[in-house]
């Protein structure tokens, strides 16, 4: 049996919530393995909508689920979180709940922080934040200062945490001509949630191993894109954790020899939100035709997406950087009733073709996409659970992306609803 790492191939949004919740049904354990409450899923389950940041998909069905020490957790919004679910049926306990002792935890001088940077950048210059403290608690994380989900269990040994914490923001407040934050407050802050974090508090890599030599079947799942990697994505305006797949074991505890396949989630269009390069952006009506088909708008943010046309050559490169094995193309279904389809196949830069995405900044906002267009069709794919059902102008789409990207099509998504999926190759299985 297979262990399984889903990732977003693009820049987010591509529809992991429903595919990990379909594929949740075959796994034993579910992982959270990087982020944090800035991305959000969106599963539909009977007709029901249940909007996750912080907790894994698997919850909703009863998995274990596990956030590894590579989130950083707002702990009064996974409160939150916790109650909201509760208040739509689903119980969350401990025994299908578990947070790495070693995750590091967003306070709210992070949030401060993130939004005082945002606001005062230029307009160009903004990195497209939530301002929700995500970046700012990695810095600390890295910078070796952080307050760790483990260390609420000791409150005696907090306040020394907190000062070392305070040392630096408090330098950065004195610089801004701000007022400095007292260790009494930080202290409080956490004091007030820490009997209801606790009790999910784990040793997650020991858990996640045990798991592993039971035989028991591993979903890893990502929050947002790889294009939004630190290192791989469209830097700076990227997010401040690696969300490759390799992260995935980084993020959880486990080795490289825990992953058997990568499943890489990707839309059928293109989408970002914020800030960044965009190369096949339609800022005309057929971005608004993909938009207002796709509802593309942020599960959390409730951010208006940018929306434009299937970018083959940066998905072909995040099946490098992610090792993917196989993709699950989502929202086949937006692009019917469309005369003509393009599809981004090469860009030109400065005069000369090339077929990646440079790292550079200026190269990126300088690339122009190449395109090949295919006719498209009229009639609908939306529901469709099986090949049989589509036009064969959408499988001729579907095997051209295959081609372009270098990998195959594993699942195949017509709609939210779960159900609604044809079955290509199980990932899952060896």
């Amino acid at each position: 049996m297979a262990n399984v790492v889903v990732v977003g191939s693009q820049w987010g949004d591509e529809g992991k919530g429903k595919i990990v919740d379909w594929l949740s049904e075959q796994a034993d354990v579910v992982i959270r393995y990087q982020g944090g409450h800035n991305a959000g899923h969106t599963l539909v389950i009977d007709g029901v909508s249940y909007k996750l940041a912080l907790l894994p998909s698997g919850l909703v069905r009863g998995k274990l689920s596990v956030i590894g020490n590579g989130v950083v957790i707002d702990p009064h919004a996974l409160v939150a979180e916790i109650e909201r679910l509760g208040a739509q049926g689903v119980k969350v306990t401990p025994d299908v709940l578990r947070i790495a002792d070693n995750a590091t935890l967003i306070l709210s001088l992070h949030r401060e922080l993130d939004a005082l940077r945002e606001n005062a950048s230029a307009e160009g210059t903004k990195i497209g934040t939530t301002k929700r403290g995500i970046g700012p608690a990695y810095e600390d994380k890295v910078g070796r200062r952080a307050i760790r989900v483990m260390d609420l269990a000791n409150m005696s040994t907090l306040p020394a945490k907190i000062d070392r914490l305070l040392t630096h923001h408090n330098a950065l407040l004195r610089g801004l001509g701000l007022a400095e934050i007292s260790s009494e407050t930080i202290f409080e802050e956490l004091s007030s949630v820490a009997d209801k974090i606790l009790p999910f508090m784990d040793k997650s890599w020991y858990l996640l191993d045990q798991a592993r030599r039971e035989g028991k079947r591993l979903l890893f799942e990502g929050a947002q894109g790889a294009l939004l990697d630190n290192d791989h994505g469209t830097y700076p305006f990227v997010t401040s954790s690696n969300t490759v797949a390799g992260q995935a074991t980084t993020g959880s505890g486990l080795g490289p020899n825990s992953i058997d396949y990568v499943l890489g989630i990707t839309k059928a269009y293109t989408t970002r939100v914020g800030e960044g390069p965009f190369p096949t952006e339609q800022q005309n009506e057929v971005g608004e035709f993909l938009g207002e088909r796709g509802h593309e708008f942020g599960t959390n943010t409730g951010r208006r997406r940018r929306c434009g046309w299937f970018d083959a050559v940066i998905v072909r490169q995040t099946v490098c950087t992610s090792g993917i094995t196989g993709i699950a193309l989502t929202k086949l279904d937006v692009l019917d009733g469309l005369d003509e389809i393009k599809i981004c196949v090469g860009y030109e830069l400065d005069g000369e073709r090339i077929d990646y995405l440079p790292a550079s900044q200026g190269a990126q906002a300088r690339v122009v996409p190449i395109y090949e267009s295919m006719p498209g069709w009229k009639e609908t794919t939306q529901g469709a659970r099986s090949w049989a059902e589509l036009p064969a102008q959408a499988i001729k789409y579907v095997r051209r992306v295959e081609e372009l990207i270098g990998a195959p099509v594993a699942v195949l998504s017509t709609s939210p609803e779960r159900d609604d999926t044809i079955l290509v190759q199980n990932p899952f299985q060896d």
